[in-house]
């Protein structure tokens, strides 16, 4: 399905009945990473996978995506299939988002949950890295996402997942440069959300991978502690619905239940 935000068209899927969970694929990603979820999930649940901006099937709406503007496009969404409350999964980016959602609209949310994401702001160093990012996307996109992809597996399961990788790899080549450039852009402007982990009147959940080449362990740790914030723990990387998807499949299924 489709509809206009902004004149800009996004792309989305609604499967099943039941509680709305919502999933918000991270960069470079669109809504097919959640294919392997979706029929175990929606099997209780109605599942909505939506395209972000400048991702899959969506389109590019400006030279920066920022998270809130990517949240309201979400509840435009939302808004378009009557839904009133929600659980919200975020991968990565899609995390900044559900956060970013969470601040604008808190009253709607059920449940939040993080999977391989962080509330806080990227660091001085890592605008610098978003920054030469940017000037690699400018030259040449393809090799940009061909490096970065591989990346997100930890360092083990580089090998053994040679297949998938291939795979999200594919699916990130289809994307603009544009598209690209306006998500870095966003994420390098995004603001400080770990107050949200102390406000919040809904359960949250984070989901961690101990082997998580993207994102710094104990800087997740630190950030949820004294909060009521449910932290899980994979063994493995980022990509969590890949490297660990049955675990992944069981701690949602178990979160959207108790939501």
């Amino acid at each position: 399905m489709t509809i206009l935000y902004k004149n800009t068209t996004i792309n989305f899927t609604s499967t099943g009945k039941g509680t709305a969970v919502v999933l918000l694929h991270g960069f470079l990603e669109n809504s097919s990473m959640w294919n392997e979820i979706v029929p175990e999930i929606s099997k209780k649940n109605r599942v909505i996978c939506i395209d972000l901006l400048g991702h899959g099937k969506s389109e590019s709406h400006g030279y920066i995506h920022t998270m809130e503007e990517q949240a309201e496009m979400v509840k435009t969404v939302l808004a378009f299939l009557k839904l009133k409350k929600y659980i919200l999964v975020g991968h990565s980016m899609g995390g900044y988002i559900a956060l970013a959602f969470a601040k604008l609209y808190a009253k709607n949310i059920k449940g939040l949950c993080l999977m391989n994401s962080t509330a806080l702001p990227d660091t001085e160093e890592k605008k610098i890295n978003r920054d030469r990012g940017i000037a690699a996307v400018k030259q040449n996109h393809k090799t940009f996402v061909r490096i970065a992809i591989p990346m997100l597996f930890s360092e083990k399961n580089r090998a053994i997942f040679t297949s998938e990788i291939t795979s999200v790899t594919n699916e990130a080549l289809k994307l603009s440069a544009q598209g690209i450039i306006a998500a870095l852009e966003g994420m390098k402007v995004r603001k400080n959300n770990t107050q949200i982990y102390k406000k919040a009147e809904f359960p949250m959940m984070m989901i961690i991978g101990k082997e998580d080449p993207a994102l710094d362990y104990n800087s997740l740790i630190q950030q949820t502690k004294n909060t009521s914030v449910n932290v899980v723990e994979f063994p493995d990387g980022h990509m969590s619905h890949i490297e660990n998807k049955d675990e992944l499949i069981e701690t949602l299924s178990q979160f959207i239940k108790k939501a």
